[in-house]
């Protein structure tokens, strides 16, 4: 049996647009497979003469692209996973990584047990110890701890949740392989594709500000003060999971554990206790304002700046403020005069 070798990542596509997702697993892969003195590897399932450049650029020393015209078009959980079976099959990574997306959560474990193999899911961080193994960290009893996991079976699979890492730089220029090769497999006889419903194209995981709201909210109607806020700001709005359920807001809208990951500049928490499932969503946040009337609010433990008070007061004069500060400067940065860093502080 071939010896394992290697790291593996799974670079996403959708109509032959690579996933960011992908960026950021070469970036984690890269520093894994230089630690073991490995190469990089990248699988691509897409339509014929689909641009993999880019996946060379940041990283990545060989990319396998399996090519079909319609085959990969749909996600379809059934084709994308014999087809990561037999190149698995054939190039025997010792690390295989793939991206906790919709597509990748479902793909994954069907990869794993197809090659017979462990899988770590959700994991926050990676590294490799001094017998070389990865060791794959991921949160365990409702975030509160970290659970450090090895497994001793190849490849050593995991999915890493999106936004965990930053993307990989790009080096134009850079030297690597591509292989093209055709599709493995065949199609689901089970699947009928019937329509693809519309996407509203929102994706909170990617705004810069984020403004979210919680149970301190009375109405559904209470989140366009959020908004006004939010587009001052250039921001999006976001919720905590309460107001999801409760119907306030779409589920699109919400961050936390269950929801999106967001890693904005900054946050600002109106009326959110800090509950840890919601707090798994927006901790690595660069900078994360609260606003509560309770003193006592778990948020203020890691809010970066913090104000006790009504919501209803506050946002409002926060609002002024800043179109004010808008208004009186050449500059558009809000962001700067929120945080003190604008020319009129």
């Amino acid at each position: 049996m071939k010896e394992s070798k290697g790291v593996l990542i799974f670079a996403e596509q959708k109509d032959g647009k690579l996933h960011k997702v992908g960026f950021e697993l070469l970036g984690v892969g890269r520093k894994i497979a230089d630690k073991s003195g490995s190469e990089l590897y990248a699988a691509v399932l897409g339509p014929f003469g689909m641009s993999c450049e880019e996946l060379i650029e940041r990283g990545a020393d060989k990319v396998f692209v399996i090519e079909d015209e319609s085959a990969f078009s749909l996600p379809d959980e059934y084709v994308f996973s014999e087809n990561l079976i037999r190149l698995a099959d054939k190039i025997r990574p010792e690390v295989f990584l793939i991206g906790a997306t919709s597509l990748g959560r479902s793909v994954a474990p069907r990869v794993a047990a197809g090659l017979k193999t462990g899988l770590t899911a959700d994991c926050t961080d990676l590294d490799v110890d001094d017998e070389g193994h990865l060791v794959q960290i991921r949160p365990a009893f409702s975030e509160n701890i970290l659970a450090q996991i090895l497994s001793d079976s190849m490849p050593q699979m995991a999915t890493v949740r999106y936004k965990e890492f930053d993307e990989a730089e790009r080096v134009p220029g850079r030297s690597g392989e591509i292989v093209r090769m055709e599709e493995y497999g065949s199609r689901n006889p089970s699947l009928e594709f019937i329509k693809e419903l519309e996407s509203s194209g929102f994706d909170i995981s990617s705004a810069e500000v984020v403004v979210s709201g919680g149970s301190g909210l009375k109405s559904p109607e209470d989140f366009r003060m959020l908004e006004k806020l939010a587009v001052l700001l250039g921001g999006s709005v976001g919720s905590s999971r309460p107001m999801v359920e409760a119907g306030f807001i779409p589920r699109e809208h919400q961050v936390g554990y269950s929801g999106n990951r967001v890693k904005p500049k900054v946050y600002i928490a109106c009326g959110i206790s800090g509950a840890p499932q919601h707090l798994a969503g927006m901790m690595d946040s660069e900078v994360i304002i609260a606003i509560n009337s309770d003193p006592s609010a778990p948020i203020f433990n890691v809010a970066d700046y913090g104000i006790v008070g009504d919501i209803y007061e506050i946002i409002p004069l926060l609002i002024e403020r800043i179109k004010k500060e808008k208004a009186a400067s050449s500059s558009s940065d809000a962001v700067a005069y929120l945080l003190g860093r604008g020319e009129n502080k």
